[in-house]
């Protein structure tokens, strides 16, 4: 099973809307949204699944990719790692699926998966994890696929 963990691109401030819920893409982050999900579009599998949070900011960076997609609870701002992984059937699903969520819950499956000390992993806003579970000597590993950033594609 191979996991698509992309963290929406730049939003405006809470301060400006008042609701976490509400924020929106800057101009930059439309710019990073676009460039990630032509990206992905190169290298994802027609028949991945899609699903966002919903949150504004996390719509606004699924829409870019002009894929059909699902909103889903489970994955809206301060969602826990436990509600993603069971959303996606992680690891024993089929396919690819990419999930458009928040920091620190991107950050924290992918801490989790990964078997690292910290708590939570630092992603940068717009950035992708691509991660998959693979059988090996029947034994379940995760291993990185590869990480990119809007800055570098």
């Amino acid at each position: 099973m191979d996991l698509i963990l992309w963290r929406h691109a730049e939003a405006i401030d809470l301060e400006l809307v008042g609701d976490d819920m509400a924020r929106y893409l800057t101009s930059k982050g439309e710019k990073q949204a676009a460039r990630m999900a032509a990206w992905l579009d190169r290298q994802m599998p027609d028949g991945a699944k899609v699903y966002a949070s919903p949150a504004t900011r996390a719509e606004q960076t699924a829409r870019a990719l002009e894929r059909k997609f699902k909103i889903s609870p489970a994955l809206a701002p301060l969602a826990t790692p436990e509600q993603l992984l069971e959303l996606v059937q992680w690891p024993h699903g089929k396919g690819c699926v990419l999930v458009i969520g928040h920091q620190p819950t991107l950050g924290q499956v992918i801490a989790r998966l990964l078997g690292l000390q910290a708590s939570e992993c630092a992603m940068k806003k717009g950035a992708i994890w691509w991660l998959r579970h693979r059988e090996r000597d029947e034994a379940g590993k995760t291993v990185v696929v590869t990480v990119q950033s809007p800055d570098l594609v």
